[in-house]
C-alpha cells in the first residue's frame, strides 16, 4: 500500500462570488498537482466565504461547481475535497463537503454540525452521519469546520477504522487557539494524520482569518503549516505505531 500526500491551499475567498472563487482557486490547484501529491482540500464554502444569503449561493441542480472539480481531477489525476453552500431544488441549503475522484465518483457529507451562533442553523439544513472515504488505500474521514469541537462525532474504533481526517474551514481569528489544539488532539485520540485547511482575509462582516492552516501526524506533532500545507501519511509509520501502542482497542 503506497504513502498519501495531501495539500492544503488557505487563500482568500472572493465574497459570494463562484466564478471569481474557481477561477483564483483553479491555479492554486494546478500548482498544487505540480507537486505530486494525491489529494487537494480546499476551505469551506471556497465559492462564496461563510454567507448566510442563500440567493447567492451556488446551484447544486446546475451542477456547475461540481463539473468544474469533476474536469481538474481527471486532467490532473488528482482528488478533491471541499466545502461548497448549495441551494437545492427544494429550496433548502446545505454546506456539502465534495470528495471528488479522477474518474469522475464523488462522495457527498454534508455538514453536521451548523453554527447557530453564526445564523448557520438558521439559513441550513444538517447533514447526518459522518462520512469515511476510501482512496489510494487509506480510509478518510470528512469535516468541516465545527465538526471539530465535537470529539464524539469523529471518535476512531477498530470496527470502523480511519487513518485521515480532512478538517476544511471557515475559522475565525479570535478562536484560533482553539482551532489548532483541537486538530492537534484529534490527532492523538484518534491515531491518524489530521489536515486542517483554513481560509484567511476579511469577510464584509469583518470576520478576520489568519488561516493557521496545518498538517499533524498521529502523535501530534505539526508536520507543515502555512499558506500551502504539504502533509505525507506514511503507512508503515501509521501502523508501526498502532501496532505498538494499541490505545484504540481499549476504548469503549
Amino acid at each position: 500500500m503506497s504513502d498519501l500526500k495531501i495539500i492544503g491551499i488557505e487563500a482568500e475567498i472572493s465574497w459570494e462570488d463562484p466564478a471569481a472563487n474557481r477561477l483564483a482557486f483553479e491555479q492554486r490547484i494546478r500548482e498544487a498537482a505540480g507537486r505530486g501529491c494525491e489529494i487537494v482540500a480546499l476551505p469551506e464554502n471556497f465559492t462564496t466565504g461563510f454567507s448566510m444569503n442563500t440567493e447567492c449561493i451556488d446551484s447544486w441542480e446546475s451542477g456547475e461547481t461540481l463539473s468544474w472539480m469533476k474536469g481538474l481531477c481527471a486532467e490532473l489525476n488528482i482528488a478533491l475535497f471541499g466545502s461548497v453552500a448549495f441551494k437545492m431544488k427544494d429550496g433548502s441549503a446545505r454546506n456539502r463537503g465534495l470528495f471528488v475522484r479522477p474518474n469522475g465518483e464523488y462522495n457527498v457529507y454534508d455538514k453536521k454540525h451548523l453554527f447557530t451562533l453564526g445564523g448557520e442553523g438558521d439559513n441550513y439544513v444538517k447533514g447526518g452521519q459522518k462520512v469515511v472515504v476510501e482512496y489510494k488505500g487509506w480510509k478518510i474521514l470528512l469535516q468541516i469546520c465545527y465538526d471539530l469541537r465535537f470529539p464524539g462525532f469523529a471518535r476512531n474504533i477498530p470496527e470502523s477504522l480511519y487513518d485521515v481526517i480532512i478538517y476544511v474551514a471557515n475559522w475565525p481569528e479570535p478562536r484560533i487557539h482553539a482551532w489548532r489544539t483541537l486538530l492537534q488532539a484529534r490527532a492523538i485520540e484518534n491515531q491518524c494524520y489530521v489536515m486542517g485547511v483554513n481560509r484567511c482575509g476579511v469577510d464584509p462582516s469583518g470576520n478576520m482569518y489568519t488561516g493557521d492552516s496545518l498538517g499533524s501526524d498521529y502523535l501530534g506533532s505539526v508536520l507543515s503549516e502555512g499558506p500551502v500545507v504539504e502533509l505525507s501519511c506514511v503507512r508503515s509509520q501509521l501502523d508501526g505505531y498502532r501496532g505498538k501502542y494499541p490505545f484504540l482497542w481499549d476504548g469503549e
